[in-house]
């Protein structure tokens, strides 16, 4: 897998280097990925645009949709192959893995459905004119996706961009690019035109960067931490360059007295345990009233403990996390959090015969959080979970709203006044009430408010970001 691909081949990074790949199971060396840069990002950019000034722009809607809903059967027979390899670059339980390239099939084959279906409008104007809307694809667009879910982003991403025409680059993440270049090799062979689609891998500050800033782009998207996000932005901002950002979350789960806690509380506990917790959608801060919160709390407490980290082939609840400097990090914050006081109520489990050298870590459940404390505030990212107490929905919503995030939110009650009272008041892209995620939802429109970014993806207002709007007037007497 040590190349990148560039206009439709396989090439060496002009650096002539190449980046070790970890396995999250064992820490050791398992494949290599190219180091590619700024020359490598150049050449991947002119290939996009002879792919828009060539065969790609030549396509029609119909004919890109086709495209698109062949490579969504090439993944789909493919999938355990593939499943097996984003589980051993991550270090996901299978289960999770196959879960995954289901959803990355289903983007291609949301969009490819939907590729000739964006219209137009219309404008009703003075005597003697006809004036009409014209959506037009933005041109070479540039894609900069995370390792805790390379799959899934890949399709989030990408099939948009293409459905509207564009010609892309995309630079996965350094930690998981293994899917992502397979799924590079079955887009040629679904007849995707040659550049229409090129992956530059390598170091985030290296070929990120040169992306991010490259004169030929045309829009942008990132997924990551805010600190990088910023840095992208103000490099895309130096060509006038749109993008759109999604950095991260704190997302709260806010639990009424008058909820079904039994539907609930599997919510609560797989909504922080899901991918090891590397979720920007983690259902980080459980917020309870405080009349059930002990009960509650000690339910959830009863989860954590039944929760089981492994292998991806032991296929249990958790895998490790992506890489030492992860692991690194969530002992740290839960090392602090307990100097601090905060006490912890429920641990996971690791199961036994683990390798050596992996990257694992318990699940932890801490309670009685202070509402200004790292834990509270910052993006673990590791299966940690923070609970609340709160007194009534005016206090739930100001603990629901007191951090710079505004990503996702869950609401659960039965009162179907408070449902929308709180769903309208928290500031979040996304609300769920009485569940939590929706089976990730391909169709429906995502993304954050705050810190946690802007734009959106996914859904039909992911096509809108992905193109541009020209307008027609026309004086015909």
């Amino acid at each position: 897998m040590s190349k990148l691909f560039v206009d439709g081949k396989w090439i060496e990074a002009s650096s002539g280097e190449t980046i070790p790949v970890l396995s999250p199971v064992d820490g050791e060396v398992f494949d290599a990925i190219a180091r590619g840069g700024a020359a490598d990002v150049d050449l991947a950019v002119k290939a996009a645009q002879r792919a828009l000034d060539g065969p790609w722009g030549r396509f029609s809607a119909t004919e890109r949709g086709r495209v698109m809903m062949k490579l969504a059967q090439k993944i789909l027979d493919g999938s355990e192959g593939l499943a097996r390899l984003e589980a051993r670059d991550t270090g996901k339980p299978l289960t999770t893995a196959r879960n995954d390239i289901q959803v990355l099939a289903r983007y291609f084959e949301f969009y490819g459905g939907a590729a000739d279906k964006v219209h137009g409008q219309i404008i009703p104007f003075l005597g003697g004119y006809t004036v009409s809307v014209l959506r037009e694809p933005h041109g070479v667009t540039g894609h900069i996706i995370p390792w805790n879910y390379p799959a899934q982003m890949l399709g989030r991403t990408l099939a948009p961009a293409l459905a509207m025409g564009n010609a892309t680059v995309l630079k996965p993440a350094e930690d998981a690019c293994l899917s992502t270049l397979k799924v590079a090799q079955l887009a040629v062979e679904a007849g995707l035109p040659d550049g229409a689609l090129n992956v530059v891998t390598g170091y985030g500050h290296e070929a990120g960067a040169a992306l991010a800033g490259h004169p030929g782009v045309n829009f942008v998207t990132f997924t990551g931490s805010n600190e990088v996000g910023t840095l992208v932005q103000q490099a895309a901002a130096r060509n006038a360059v749109k993008c759109v950002l999604e950095l991260g979350g704190k997302s709260p789960q806010i639990v009424f007295a008058d909820a079904d806690l039994e539907r609930a509380l599997p919510s609560v506990v797989k909504g922080i345990i899901q991918n090891t917790g590397q979720t920007c959608t983690a259902g980080s801060r459980l917020l309870v009233q405080r009349k059930i919160y002990k009960d509650f709390v000690e339910k959830v407490a009863e989860g954590f403990r039944a929760v089981q980290v492994g292998t991806p082939d032991m296929d249990l609840d958790c895998g490790p996390v992506v890489n030492r400097s992860q692991l690194d990090r969530i002992n740290a914050m839960v090392e602090a959090a307990k100097r601090s006081g905060t006490p912890i109520l429920a641990q996971g489990q690791l199961a036994a015969g683990l390798p050596g050298g992996g990257y694992y870590v318990r699940p932890v459940l801490f309670g009685d959080v202070p509402r200004d404390s790292a834990l509270a505030q910052q993006e673990v990212f590791g299966p940690v979970l923070a609970a609340f107490p709160f007194e009534d929905e005016a206090d739930a919503i100001a603990l629901a709203n007191g951090t710079e995030y505004g990503l996702l939110a869950a609401v659960w009650t039965e009162n179907g006044g408070r449902q929308q009272r709180v769903a309208k008041a928290v500031r979040c892209g996304q609300v769920f009430i009485n569940c939590y995620g929706a089976g990730g939802g391909v169709e429906l429109p995502f993304g954050g408010v705050k810190k946690s970014g802007h734009g959106r993806e996914k859904g039909f207002l992911a096509l809108e970001e992905m193109s541009t709007t020209k307008t027609l007037v026309h004086f015909h007497g």
